[in-house]
């Protein structure tokens, strides 16, 4: 994978290049960089190692000012713990020590709030929610302005030090800690979206991350302890065993794990768009100085993104293409001229937005029998050539659910929920040059555990369509 030409080629590779800390040089008015006793937790910990401890340490975790109620970068239940276990560094090497924590946000997950709560009885740490103003130097000391605290009034406190909680950022938010060869580029694409982590799908796929084959831990992975960062390297190191074997059978390798299918191209209709090229989430398809798609089977999850992304519909599965969800379609009676009997095509995805649907039905939760539910991939799958192809055999409407994207982002393929709606944002165009309601065709998110809320998005969508009246096309 490595664009070294010396480099020996491998299976897979478990990503484990770590954490910095992370820069808090930004907040001038904390004085970092410009006042000496201003240090960040992690300069802290070296000078606690050393044992120079300081008598009176204030530990700051919100940058406080401007920021609101804002905590530092890459801030999380990590840093809060780190806080507790060095404010205790002050009172035992200090017989008179003090330590001042104040936050924003005190985090510690699960059992850790018991070390929370122990570390509340020492008498020599006082905890407060503050926004800090300002730190200053003061002869010898230092002196920390804070204001909106639990106390009702503002603070002022003379430390001999101030430590800042300076986040976990992980090692591949910097482009140029990995090095590989996809047209993409060299690094992890779309970086922004999870922050710099590597991971594909945070929640279901722990471990994966965009490039088939690579697999993180501990801090590229996500902001951990130890212990979890331990479990971290098991969890990887399996999954890279997994790829290797599954890539010997010569199946998928997750999320469509022992799918023996793969895209295949009908070239010769092939026009060197390169949306497939660039629309594919896992870098599975790199292309010549023409434009021509160049398959990578081994880098493939069978998402389909590439054979809903082809203006042409040359890429297919044995399994799942073009021509079997577009008999699905056609297979579906279209009644003429009856309001009461609209018809209504939804694409779910498989992995959200079906077992929704599905656990939604064994709640007996109503959904309107106009409703006609098509099962994809991933909404990244579809084809804008099935909805125009349904508006034209007289649908009334063509709603897309699947899973959510953006900050709050849930799909399993990565970007095909985000890519389907960008896709339908274009349609709404072509249709109203049909002189269709753009309103009659939607793309809805939902998570797995949505399946209260499916029956009134659906039955909603149901309303509107039964507002604007019949497909105008329908007899045609």
């Amino acid at each position: 994978m490595a664009l070294d030409e010396n480099a020996e080629p491998h299976g897979a590779v478990v990503l484990a290049t770590g954490w910095v800390p992370a820069d808090v040089s930004q907040y001038e008015h904390l004085g970092y960089g410009s006042i000496k006793n201003v240090v960040t937790n992690f300069e802290f910990e070296k000078l606690a190692k050393e044992g120079n401890v300081p008598e009176n340490v204030a530990f700051i975790q919100s940058p406080g000012g401007k920021e609101d109620d804002k905590d530092f970068p890459y801030c999380n239940s990590v840093t809060s713990m780190v806080a507790l276990k060095q404010a205790q560094y002050v009172c035992e090497d200090n017989a008179e020590g003090k330590a001042f924590v104040l936050y924003q946000h005190m985090r510690t997950a699960g059992n850790h709030e018991l070390y929370y709560k122990n570390t509340q009885l020492n008498d020599g740490i006082f905890f407060t929610k503050a926004s800090v103003t300002k730190v200053e130097e003061n002869g010898t000391k230092l002196t920390v302005t804070a204001e909106d605290t639990l106390l009702g009034e503002d603070l002022s406190l003379d430390v001999d030090m101030v430590v800042l909680a300076a986040g976990m950022e992980p090692t591949t938010k910097d482009q140029d800690t990995i090095n590989l060869a996809y047209r993409q580029g060299p690094a992890f694409a779309d970086l922004d979206l999870f922050d710099g982590y590597s991971d594909s799908h945070f929640i279901c796929f722990p471990y994966e991350t965009r490039r088939t084959g690579v697999y993180a831990c501990g801090g590229v992975r996500k902001a951990e302890t130890i212990d979890e960062t331990i479990d971290d390297a098991t969890g990887a190191a399996l999954k890279a065993i997994q790829c290797l074997e599954s890539t010997d059978r010569g199946v998928s390798v997750h999320p469509r794990s022992g799918d023996a299918t793969y895209p295949d191209f009908f070239m010769q209709r092939c026009t060197q768009c390169k949306r497939c090229t660039e629309e594919c989430p896992f870098g599975a398809l790199d292309d010549d100085e023409k434009g021509t798609p160049l398959p990578n089977n081994t880098r493939c999850r069978r998402c389909g993104t590439c054979m809903g992304s082809c203006p042409e519909r040359i890429i297919g599965f044995k399994d799942y293409n073009i021509d079997l969800i577009g008999s699905m379609i056609k297979a579906v009676e279209v009644p003429e001229e009856d309001d009461d009997r609209l018809r209504i095509i939804v694409f779910v995805c498989e992995n959200d937005a079906y077992p929704a649907l599905d656990m939604a039905g064994m709640r007996r939760n109503g959904i309107n029998h106009m409703l006609r539910f098509i099962p994809v991939r991933c909404l990244g799958s579809v084809n804008m050539a099935w909805i125009r192809d349904a508006l034209s055999a007289g649908m009334d409407g063509v709603m897309l659910l699947g899973c959510t994207y953006g900050d709050d982002y849930q799909c399993h393929f990565v970007k095909g929920s985000e890519i389907a709606n960008q896709r339908m944002d274009n349609i709404g165009d072509t249709l109203s040059t049909l002189g269709l309601e753009s309103e009659r065709c939607v793309t809805n998110q939902v998570a797995i555990t949505d399946y209260d809320k499916i029956p009134q998005i659906v039955n909603d969508f149901v309303e509107e369509i039964v507002e604007m009246g019949p497909n105008p096309f329908k007899g045609f």
